[in-house]
């Protein structure tokens, strides 16, 4: 299997091409190589690494700049998708993508299905959609792994947002009436790589076929107040000295956003465990290993 990975400098793309590499043929590239804008480009590199395999970590996650650069959005998440379905059918490739949970409409309280209704309320969320729309309309081998809350010890991210307000703010107000599972880019890019390894062994089109579709977050729920207290308290755990003593919970009324957001992103794991026999860890779990990352405890 040549495996070739995009978005090498992503959340996703970093710790999957650490995981991946000394397994397989793997070559990881970055915007430098393979631009999502630039299909000239991207046409290059897939001749050059003539890969059998594509994980596409790379796209567009502005959620709010999104709303204003809906063309931008959909060229990276919809179009660039698009292209390289079309170029893995002309030669023969298979395809590993990234969704979201926010191409559901956040309604109700019970985890979403795979084959649930998608009904996306904000543009991201419809740039999105239409990569996977794409990609499962090309006819070609491919896994779609759809994720939330995604955060990394790295990058841009919730995580990192809360702990820089923290050490500036002693009062911070947070939505808590989003509920989903904050996921480690590391969990996601860990469980793709035990996929990757249950496909050496089956066969890519045989392993797929089964289920193209799996949602892959971490287990349990909580709210982004929820998650942001847990951060506070598990760093304070490692000796981070934070100003903030105060986190009010509010609605998401109260925290107006350019981009609408689900209130329920909530995703159902058991095609995960039913298919590649993979449970996933609490998202406290996850939090703290992240945790230990950040304050050099790993």
């Amino acid at each position: 299997m040549r495996i070739l990975i995009t978005g090498v400098h992503g959340q996703i793309g970093s710790h999957l091409t650490n995981l991946v590499h000394n397994s397989c043929e793997c070559w990881a590239v970055g915007r430098e190589e393979f631009d999502l804008e630039d299909p000239a480009k991207m046409r290059i590199a897939l001749k050059d690494y003539s890969p059998t395999l594509i994980i596409n970590t790379a796209a567009y996650t502005d959620v709010d700049g999104a709303e204003t650069n809906r063309e931008y959005a959909f060229a990276l998440n919809a179009l660039a998708p698009r292209f390289i379905a079309e170029w893995c059918l002309a030669n023969n490739a298979a395809l590993i993508h990234f969704s979201t949970d926010y191409v559901y409409d956040g309604v109700g309280g019970s985890p979403y299905l795979e084959e649930t209704e998608t009904r996306p309320i904000n543009v991201y969320g419809e740039s999105k959609l239409a990569g996977d729309v794409a990609i499962a309309e090309s006819g070609i081998p491919y896994l779609i792994l759809r994720t939330s809350w995604l955060y990394d010890s790295r990058g841009k991210n919730f995580l990192l947002t809360m702990l820089r307000l923290g050490a500036k703010n002693e009062s911070l107000s947070v939505v808590s009436d989003q509920i989903g599972a904050p996921t480690s880019a590391r969990l996601v890019a860990s469980t793709t790589a035990k996929i990757i390894q249950q496909t050496n062994r089956l066969g890519i089109e045989k392993q797929f076929v089964k289920a193209s579709l799996v949602h892959c977050t971490t287990s349990g729920e909580t709210s982004w107040h929820g998650f942001s207290e847990a951060i506070f308290e598990g760093a304070r755990q490692r000796g981070a000295q934070l100003k903030v003593r105060e986190v009010k919970p509010i609605p998401s009324g109260e925290y107006p956003t350019v981009a609408a957001r689900p209130e329920n992103s909530r995703l159902s794991l058991t095609r995960l465990k039913e298919t590649y026999a993979i449970e996933t860890p609490n998202w406290r779990d996850e939090l703290d290993y992240t945790l230990d990352e950040i304050y050099g405890l790993r």
